[in-house]
């Protein structure tokens, strides 16, 4: 044990007649201490209280000095009885006086010897594995800890020899069931850490333990406490303390109160800048400090930042020789570094540096760890390091690829959040050529939306000097179909169209030599069924790709390559299937390109008559019979821009509207003929043909159009009258007259068809057939027929719908003008046969009155 400083002098004749006179007065009241009555017990304790507190007329030196003999002898030995007294007032009374005691005593390490004993009775009791403390009392158990953290403290270095039986009441306290207790004991245990440095290592241990089972304890105050007290014993422990903390400290950096994850850092802060053996411990404990960057307090991070920052300066001052020529030598930051902080000092990015390789590994495989918040944490950490790494990370990229790939699959938006960061600081600070070697092989064997995912936000980082040369290469891969058209999957497109935006933003005007390519990608993109929601997302990376080319616009891309599109696209039509990809992408060519589908009809009609034939797949058909309206209403600014269509129009009607309007059996056939019939609809109402070009089509299809009269599809029903409608009126007299013949037959069916509106249309165009008839010049020839249509068409004025009896009293009105002496008879032949004759007394008068003008 090592002597103080100075020791007190020997009692002059002032102390010793002040020292006998208060041995006199003790002597008085210390038999009342061992009193059978609680009552004596607690009057002879007050009575040595007020004698002990009372004001003397004595230098302070003279009242210690005075005060240690009588304290010694007779007070002490009968207040660590009473500590076991049955009373708990007496019990109080004892710990309070042995405190006066000892800050009224000259030499307070006397009493250790005897104190502590009884300490370790009172607190630990003969088994430290007891289940419950020998006093009873949790006010009295707070007290005795902080009668033992003053003898701590008055002790000083005189407590070695009595190490012991500290350590082995704190181990006890440390767990207490009382938390003010675990609190104070942590404070008693920092202390003695810090009152016998030279012999604590060798309990340190002990008390490790005891810490890491309250360090998670329900109150923050004793968890902050734990941390503290952990900090301390452990820097003046020994190095296999680290290990057994480090686990349960980097559980406290997810608590919930900012103090605790406060004192973290704190701690492992003051490890970093005082441990003894910390050169050892740098790749464990600087992931703890560093996480603290990332805390949503504002207060840890700048405390975090300030701690690091030291503790690069501190390392850098001591490594100055190794360090010499990068520290005369000093880089400037790159010119594209990242804007969201300052760039760390060199300690601080050699110390990460040189730890990396260590750290990596524990931290890969916490990005895969089953807790949610320990993934996050591993995220934003890895963020934290490659800012510091910088180009160093070249040499750990494949296992950071691999790790980044696997956690940008993961369900939590802040780990996907941080591992795009990680990859945007690989792209700034990695050259291309090594992380496209890395990347590149591996999506093209197996494409996922997460390596895409990394690959968009690498080449969002990359400087637009170090990406040009590669360009071309990144746009081909992704354009290759093995990529493109890998998965139907949203997020996979949604991550394959970032790798495009991000080519175009990096390289803005460079793009235009990888132009066709990129193209291809987006159509590909807005190709698949999963795309519904992207659709703007690509029309605006359209219109980046047409800046970067300088074009006027999107319609001026698709111009440009649609040629090359459309052969690349056409080339395996023979093979399409109604899910080929190919297919959609063809459809959407034709359907976005606008103009620049009449510059490729070379390759869309005759694409267009070989997917097209009955014996192609039905599903194909139907789809791109689906998609044909639309083309075929805006004739003029799609497939016919370039007035071509008409050198193909005996294509499209013999090889592709004639075969789809054939009849067979089956639910699918029935709707490619309905497809086929609003097909034929659009392209006589688009304005695209000319009359005579009608007149020369409907031989062929007039046939047909009269056979889908009778189809079970309304819809194909009512587009087969308006083609036909559509015919009388565009194609002027005909020279046929039975071909003219053969049609109100079967419109005069559809008056009686289930829908109203295809019987609307029905009379309508029977109105447009009477006249064409009226225009022919052998009216002659149509008398017997007309007269059996006037016969037919009177019967529908009582039709139960208002609306047919008004539609056929104005077929009945058109056609009169063919014969209206011949309307007049029939009409009053059936007068008194019409249950509501309005309709015909307005008829009649319609008729009398052009048989008048005649």
């Amino acid at each position: 044990m090592a002597a103080p400083a100075t020791e007190p002098a020997i009692p002059g004749p002032p102390e010793a007649a002040a020292a006998a006179e208060l041995s006199r007065a003790l002597s008085r009241l210390l038999p009342g201490l061992e009193a059978d009555s609680k009552q004596g017990r607690r009057r002879a304790l007050e009575a040595l209280q007020r004698e002990l507190e009372a004001e003397r007329p004595w230098p302070p030196d003279a009242a210690a000095a005075a005060f240690q003999g009588p304290w010694a002898r007779l007070l002490l030995p009968g207040l660590l009885r009473r500590l076991a007294d049955p009373a708990e007032g007496c019990r109080a009374l004892a710990v309070h006086l042995l405190g006066l005691g000892l800050r009224r005593a000259a030499r307070p390490r006397d009493a250790l010897p005897h104190l502590l004993p009884a300490l370790v009775a009172r607190l630990a009791g003969p088994e430290p594995a007891r289940r419950a403390p020998p006093e009873p009392c949790e006010e009295l158990r707070l007290a005795l800890v902080r009668l033992l953290a003053l003898a701590v403290d008055l002790g000083g270095a005189a407590l070695a020899p009595h190490l012991d039986d500290a350590v082995r009441v704190l181990r006890c306290t440390l767990l207490d069931p009382f938390a003010a207790v675990r609190r104070e004991s942590c404070a008693c245990a920092a202390a003695l850490a810090r009152a016998t440095p030279d012999h604590f290592h060798m309990q340190a241990e002990s008390l490790v333990g005891p810490l890491m089972q309250t360090i998670a304890h329900q109150h923050w105050k004793v968890r902050v406490a734990v941390l503290e007290a952990t900090g301390t014993v452990v820097q003046f422990g020994n190095g296999k303390c680290v290990d057994d903390v480090l686990s349960h400290l980097a559980q406290r950096l997810f608590d919930d109160v900012p103090q605790v994850r406060q004192a973290v850092a704190s701690v492992v802060g003051a490890w970093l800048l005082e441990l003894r053996d910390r050169y050892s411990f740098f790749h464990k404990l600087i992931p703890l400090l560093l996480s603290g960057l990332d805390d949503e307090i504002p207060e840890i991070r700048q405390s975090a930042a300030s701690l690091w920052e030291q503790v690069g300066l501190q390392w850098q001052k001591e490594n100055e020789e190794d360090l010499k020529d990068k520290l005369d030598f000093a880089t400037p930051p790159p010119t594209h570094y990242p804007q969201q902080g300052s760039r760390p000092g060199l300690g601080c990015r050699e110390l990460v540096f040189r730890n990396l390789s260590k750290i990596l590994p524990g931290l890969c495989r916490d990005l895969a760890d089953w807790v949610a918040g320990t993934r996050v944490k591993a995220a934003q950490l890895l963020t934290v390091l490659l800012l510091h790494a910088e180009d160093h990370a070249t040499q750990h990229l494949e296992p950071l690829l691999r790790a980044l790939q696997q956690a940008c699959a993961d369900e939590e938006t802040a780990v996907v959040s941080s591992c795009t960061k990680s990859a945007e600081l690989i792209g700034t600070f990695v050259s291309p050529e090594v992380f496209l070697k890395l990347i590149l092989p591996p999506l093209s064997r197996c494409p996922s939306a997460s390596s895409l995912c990394v690959l968009a936000a690498i080449l969002r980082g990359c400087p637009r000097e170090a990406l040009r040369p590669h360009l071309q290469t990144i746009a081909t891969e992704l354009a290759h179909a093995r990529v493109c058209q890998a998965s139907e999957n949203k997020l996979y497109l949604r991550h394959l169209l970032l790798c495009v935006r991000a080519l175009l933003a990096v390289g803005r005007e460079d793009c235009s030599v990888c132009s066709l390519p990129l193209l291809q990608v987006l159509v590909a993109v807005l190709a698949m069924p999963g795309a519904a929601d992207l659709d703007q997302e690509v029309q605006l990376a359209v219109s980046t790709l047409a800046e970067a080319e300088g074009a006027q616009g999107p319609q001026d891309v698709y111009r440009k390559h649609v040629a090359a599109l459309m052969e690349t696209v056409t080339a395996s039509h023979a093979d399409w299937m109604g899910h080929s990809p190919e297919l959609a992408q063809f459809g959407m060519l034709i359907t976005h390109a606008g103009p620049a589908v009449g510059e490729v009809l070379h390759h869309v009609m005759p694409t267009l008559r070989s997917c097209l034939q009955p014996t192609r797949d039905p599903p194909m058909r139907l789809k791109l019979l689906s998609l044909l309206p639309r083309l075929l209403l805006r004739a003029s600014e799609t497939v016919d821009s370039q007035r071509q269509l008409h050198g193909h129009l005996e294509m499209l009607v013999s090889d592709i509207l004639v075969p789809n309007l054939q009849w067979h059996a089956g639910r699918t056939a029935a709707a490619i003929r309905t497809a086929t019939m609003s097909c034929l609809w659009a392209l006589l109402s688009s304005g695209a043909l000319s009359a005579e070009q009608i007149l020369e089509a409907q031989g062929a299809l007039m046939p047909q159009v009269l056979t889908a009269l009778e189809e079970d599809s309304p819809t194909a029903r009512l587009l087969s009258c308006r083609v036909i409608n559509l015919v009388l009126e565009t194609a002027g007299d005909w020279r046929e007259p039975e071909q003219l013949l053969r049609i109100h037959p079967e419109l005069l069916k559809r008056l009686d068809d289930a829908s109203n509106e295809v019987r609307l249309m029905a009379a309508a165009t029977l109105a447009t057939w009477l006249r064409c008839a009226c225009r022919d010049d052998g009216k002659a020839y149509y008398q017997g027929h007309v007269q059996y249509l006037y016969r037919e068409l009177l019967v529908y004025l009582d039709d139960p719908e208002p609306a047919i009896q008004d539609a056929v009293l104005e077929v009945l009105k058109a056609g009169a003008a063919l014969s209206p002496e011949l309307l007049l008879q029939e009409t009053e032949s059936v007068l008194h046969k019409h249950r509501s004759p309005a309709r015909c007394e307005q008829l009649l008068q319609h008729v009398q009155a052009l048989a008048a003008a005649r």
